[in-house]
């Protein structure tokens, strides 16, 4: 037997009562508290008004764990459908969200269409919302991740080396024919570790640069994908492959690929194109796409410089809030 570097977990939840609440669940809700603490900061700095970051976030957290629950499901059907669909799986597990499995391209793209819904709604830009919320999402991940070590899940392939992971050998993730006491690489933790000097860089880099129209939002994207293209190919867990090029790797290997050339592309678009004036600078930095009246506390747009109101017959200046006077009525027979 070798003694595991990170020994496999004692718990995975507790019991209370009838209720069972999972670690696994606790770790996404405490990613989600911090990254909303950390988003509330940064929109305030950016003058966006208080309770607003909520509103909209609400709306991109419901949003985004249906898509990232459909995402997990799709990029690893075996489970709930069977090897190549042949209907052996458990359709139930796709509702069992608690046993793990949400994909954070999912998240990501279905939490996007609830956050513009409610930018829509508010009257804010949603590039000033995404670059507000990416850094904390990217904590998020990251305190996430450790939902994964409490499930004995996403670990990679057998290693040698002094942070190996041990994962329980009566558990259903433990790979068959792997011997008892096997160390295997914590894929979540490299994940973990990743995200969090990300989250650094971010901030580092938005204090320097000053990242805005979505600028911030690619950077987060083109760091993540850059180490999660090489976290997962060293994964061992059911995947859907694909076959590009030739190369036959997990549809997550190639979705980040493809999706760090995207933010790579769209970073160098927006820096060429930036803002050269700092009245268009001024501009861009505002989070406002509309700004509401009942936001700013002011009246309905009108001319209220008092050299634009009408004078009266004395020569003094008539309200234009007031009603005007009416000339009485003639008898002219009309």
């Amino acid at each position: 037997m070798i003694t595991a570097a990170i020994p496999a977990p004692a718990w995975d939840g507790f019991e209370i009562g009838p209720l069972t609440i999972h670690a696994y669940a606790l770790c996404i809700i405490a990613g989600i508290v911090v990254a909303l603490w950390l988003a509330s900061r940064r929109w305030a700095a950016r003058g966006g008004p208080e309770g607003r970051i909520i509103d909209i976030s609400i709306w991109a957290i419901l949003f985004g764990l249906v898509g990232a629950r459909l995402y997990h499901v799709v990029s690893s059907p075996d489970a709930y459908f069977g090897p190549n669909f042949d209907g052996s799986g458990d359709l139930t597990k796709i509702w069992r969200v608690w046993e793990g499995g949400l994909g954070i391209w999912g998240a990501v793209a279905l939490g996007a269409v609830g956050a513009w819904i409610a930018c829509r709604r508010y009257g804010f830009k949603i590039s000033a919302y995404a670059d507000v919320v990416a850094p904390g999402v990217l904590l998020a991940q990251a305190i996430g991740r450790l939902g994964n070590y409490f499930n004995q899940e996403l670990f990679g392939g057998p290693t040698t080396l002094p942070w190996g992971l041990q994962v329980a050998s009566d558990h259903p993730n433990f790979p068959a024919g792997a011997l008892e006491g096997t160390l295997f690489h914590p894929t979540f933790l490299y994940e973990m570790v990743w995200n969090l000097l990300g989250v650094a860089l971010l901030l580092l880099l938005d204090r320097k640069l000053r990242l805005r129209r979505g600028m911030m939002l690619w950077s987060y994207v083109a760091w993540y994908t850059a180490g999660r293209t090489w976290i997962e190919m060293m994964r061992i867990d059911d995947a859907e492959m694909i076959t590009l090029f030739g190369t036959t790797q997990r549809l997550n290997v190639w979705t980040s690929l493809l999706m760090f050339l995207v933010a790579v592309g769209l970073l160098i678009y927006l820096a060429v194109t930036r803002p050269k004036t700092a009245e268009a600078r001024a501009e861009s930095d505002s989070v406002w796409r509309v700004k509401p009246a009942e936001e700013t506390g002011d009246e309905p747009a009108a001319d209220s410089s008092s050299s634009a109101l009408p004078e009266d017959r004395d020569g003094e200046k008539v309200n234009s809030h007031e009603t005007k006077k009416v000339a009485p009525e003639t008898t002219s027979g009309d």
